[in-house]
Parts: structure tokens; sequence; C-alpha cells
């Protein structure tokens, strides 16, 4: 069987595209790929995107001069995860506080790693962690 050999993008689908940009790139310090009215894709550290889409947006075939996109849309409160370095951490607890981003709980794994778990604008679940969380990570 053939192998993957990463993950490279993860949506969310969010209310406001222009609310939620802001967010991502103010507080997580993310960087405009591409933004249109449908949706944005954000740079994260030059390895992966994060594709925000408007809700209700993407329920028909999205056709581009290199062929079709498959209808897709979610609701509800996502989960995605960050990677952060340890050393990182408290600086990452001080820029949530000054942008006024509750840290709803803290995690420390039996594995060493730990997390920080926070919401974005449209409520998904949002967490910085550190190596050791996983056996992979």
């Amino acid at each position: 069987m053939p192998s993957l050999s990463d993950l490279k993008e993860t949506a969310l689908y969010v209310d406001d595209v222009d609310v939620a940009v802001r967010f991502y790139c103010d507080v997580l310090g993310l960087a405009v790929l591409i933004q249109d009215q449908r949706f944005c894709a954000l740079d994260v550290n030059g390895r992966h995107v994060l594709l925000l889409f408007l809700r209700g947006a993407s329920c028909e075939t999205t056709t581009l001069p290199g062929g079709t996109i498959p209808p897709h849309d979610g609701s509800g409160p996502i989960h995605a995860g960050f990677a952060i370095e340890d050393a990182d951490f408290p600086a990452w607890e001080s820029l949530l506080a000054k942008n006024g981003v509750a840290v709803l709980s803290h995690v420390n794994w039996p594995r060493g790693g730990r997390s920080l778990y926070f919401r974005d604008p449209d409520g998904h679940l949002l967490e910085l962690l550190t190596p050791g969380v996983w056996v992979t990570y």
C-alpha cells in the first residue's frame, strides 16, 4: 500500500470569513495565501494550510480552470491543534490573554507534552500543543 507523507490541509467552516481571518492572523500570526468571498487559505509555518470556508458557500461543485472541487460543508464546533515549542508556552498564554482570548483548560499529558485549549470566534476548539503529547509528536 502506498503511504501518506503528511496532512497538508485542515478546513474549518466559519460564519464570517473576514472576522475569522483577522483572528487567525492577528492572534495566531498566520498569513493569508489566497482569499475570496467563499474562503481563505492561511499559511501555517510554511508547512500546512488552514482553510476557512464560509459556512454553506461550498455546497455546490466549485469549477476551476484546472478541474472541479466536489461540494463540502460542516457545522458545529470542530477541533484543530497547532504545534508549539514548549519554551513558548508562557508566551502563548500571555498573547492569548492580551487579545482577550480565554484559555478554557490546560492539560499535562503522560508523555510530557502540554496543551492549552481556547475557542475561535466561531466556537471551534483550538489547541496549542507541545512535543510529547503524542508518540508521533
